[in-house]
């Protein structure tokens, strides 16, 4: 062997990236399996959408196949108040009892983007007593901003405010606003942009910075579903374990964590295994119950002659499975699935013929007819002569609950010649007349949208809401657009879809 392959294979051994990364990244390709998502600019809205991954990762982000776990337990306390969340309860339970925090160590993808930036050369914060007692800071954020604030929104006021999701979360910024505004098609969402954005990128940017400084600054100082998880570490099934009658209590495995574990194994300890590199008596293994995952190179105690082999072999076919489950993923959401897809013809029988810009300023909404939810009969027909307003909404959209009222003022100002139809995203299984109980939204006529999208499809409706369309007297579309309205603004719809039709 030659000089240049001695320097490749030097090469490939110091670079070639390790088991755990490599599961960390099938991990972050598997939860955002919706490729095209980013290719057309639209969120996945198929069935998958209602489950929880366990991993960190936004709801929102364009290639999203599921629902992050924190987003979809701060949604289920907002609204505590007309509905328990005991699915997603149930759903961070299973996961924190199986798994721990070895999801963040093994399968979050915001665990995975830390550590690269971590990669980067600059001078590094190694831990001390300092970084020690800001891990307490993420049960700050996960009592205050992931519990509290979506309790006393959803409890006093009726709405729907994920506190960590909308004024910290980096995720949320990361993989669902800068992956959706990358999109040329939604350059109209650049309008909808304020400071509030501005102040979420900043925090992003200097959280991202922080990573490069500090190992897994956001896993140890902030994330709220790292606190969660990290309670059940104890009892968690899979995690590293340590072999009592080897190990010597030497320190070794805590001193040379990046994380700050005092020992092997507490709420702090991410199962990444990189201790088991350390330990001189082999006492360290990654465990699932009573099954060895990972071995120290001395093999376990309990070790028969063939566990090696057997262990060699179950990775082969966790393997072998693993890519086949990804590769149909893939398959799945990107060719088969299309449920997830707003098609046009899906609405009604007419839909089909009708033009592609129907929905457009200047063009005319195909008729459609849909239930409310007071058991009344909706069909637009019946509305030629009226100014129509349609309102794209769901009970988790804040921005949404917020507007609401104005329309209700509006219509019941204008009850003679205008009506408004407030249309529910159809992937909802709250309980929407039990939402809206107590709101006193006496002029709406609230309806959830059938499961083929039928109000959906026939406006030209998105994954982004709120969506306000507004009919004039003829019947012509005279606005269409994705973000939210004012009073004021509203009134000025009213008077101008009057005056075209004068």
């Amino acid at each position: 062997m030659d000089n240049k392959d001695t320097e490749k294979n030097l090469w490939w051994d110091k670079c070639r990236p390790s088991r755990r990364r490599l599961i960390q990244l099938y991990s972050a390709v598997l939860y955002n399996a919706y490729a095209k998502g980013f290719i057309k600019g639209e969120i996945y809205t198929g069935n998958t959408k209602l489950m929880c991954v366990p991993g960190f990762n936004c709801y929102s982000c364009p290639a999203a196949i599921g629902a992050c776990p924190l987003g979809s337990l701060q949604n289920a306390l907002a609204s505590s108040g007309s509905r328990a969340g005991f699915y997603v309860f149930g759903i961070i339970m299973l996961w924190g009892l199986m798994l721990g925090r070895t999801i963040c160590g093994w399968i979050c993808p915001m665990g995975l983007i830390q550590e690269l930036l971590y990669k980067i050369p600059t001078p590094k914060i190694r831990k001390n007593k300092a970084t020690h007692a800001l891990t307490y800071l993420k049960y700050f954020f996960l009592a205050v901003f992931a519990i509290s604030i979506p309790l006393w929104y959803g409890l006093k006021h009726g709405k729907a405010v994920p506190g960590f999701c909308k004024f910290i979360c980096p995720a949320g910024t990361l993989e669902a606003a800068v992956g959706l505004l990358s999109n040329p098609g939604n350059a109209s969402f650049f309008k909808m942009l304020g400071i509030f954005f501005t102040r979420k990128f900043v925090i992003m940017l200097l959280i991202g910075l922080a990573c490069v400084f500090c190992f897994r600054s956001f896993c140890r100082f902030i994330c709220p579903l790292g606190a969660i998880y990290g309670m059940f570490n104890k009892l968690a099934v899979v995690g590293v374990k340590v072999d009592a009658d080897r190990c010597t209590h030497c320190g070794a495995c805590a001193m040379n964590c990046r994380m700050d574990v005092r020992h092997v194994g507490d709420h702090e300890c991410v199962s990444c295994a990189k201790c088991m590199d350390v330990c001189r008596q082999g006492a360290i293994s990654l465990k699932a119950g009573k099954v060895t995952l990972i071995a120290p190179s001395c093999g376990c105690a309990d070790d028969k002659a063939d566990s090696e082999a057997r262990r060699a072999k179950g990775k082969r076919i966790a393997w072998g499975v693993a890519i086949a489950v990804l590769a149909f993923a893939l398959l799945w959401y990107n060719v088969l699935d299309k449920s997830g897809e707003a098609e046009a013809a899906a609405g009604s029988a007419g839909a089909a013929e009708t033009e592609t810009d129907s929905y457009a300023a200047g063009g005319e909404l195909a008729d459609f007819t849909i239930e409310c939810t007071d058991g009344q009969v909706f069909h637009l027909g019946d509305y030629r002569g009226d100014v129509v307003f349609i309102n794209l909404w769901a009970t988790y959209c804040g921005p949404c609950v917020e507007e609401l009222p104005y329309f209700n003022e509006l219509a019941g100002e204008h009850a003679e010649d205008a009506v408004v139809l407030a249309v529910h995203n159809s992937m909802s299984k709250d309980d929407i007349p039990a939402y809206l109980a107590d709101k006193g939204w006496d002029n709406l006529r609230i309806a959830l949208d059938t499961k083929d999208k039928l109000v959906w499809n026939t406006v030209g409706g998105g994954s982004t809401m709120p969506q306000t369309i507004v009919l004039d007297r003829k019947g012509k579309v005279i606005y269409n657009h994705v973000g939210s309205v004012t009073a004021d603004l509203l009134a000025k719809l009213y008077e101008q879809a009057s005056a075209d039709t004068d």
